[in-house]
């Protein structure tokens, strides 16, 4: 079983990663991000979903046209795990 982050550890993972937001009451954290068209955020879906697929473990996202939010949880661990901090540590360092 993948171990789930205490509250300190919560915090730390938003310290280090801002522009996320704890979301279902702190059982996961979510993203917004805006491109320039659908093509850019395709692209940038795609380069996720490689990332993900390495790491076997893969984001809830919704994505309309030039928009796409990610949010990251840990099904096993119900809820935020070092698996999310690393994926969203991976991502934002993906879109600078």
């Amino acid at each position: 079983m993948v171990e789930r982050l205490g509250e300190a550890e919560q915090r730390a993972l938003l310290d280090a990663h801002p522009l996320w937001s704890l979301d279902r009451d702190g059982a996961a954290i979510t993203r917004k991000f805006v491109f320039g068209d659908f093509a850019e955020a395709f692209g940038f879906m795609s380069r996720v979903a490689i990332l993900a697929e390495k790491a076997d473990h893969h984001p809830e996202w919704f994505n309309v046209y030039n928009r796409v939010t990610i949010t990251l949880t840990t099904h096993d661990a119900d809820g935020l795990s070092a698996r999310d901090a690393a994926l969203a540590a991976q991502i934002d360092a993906m879109v600078g």
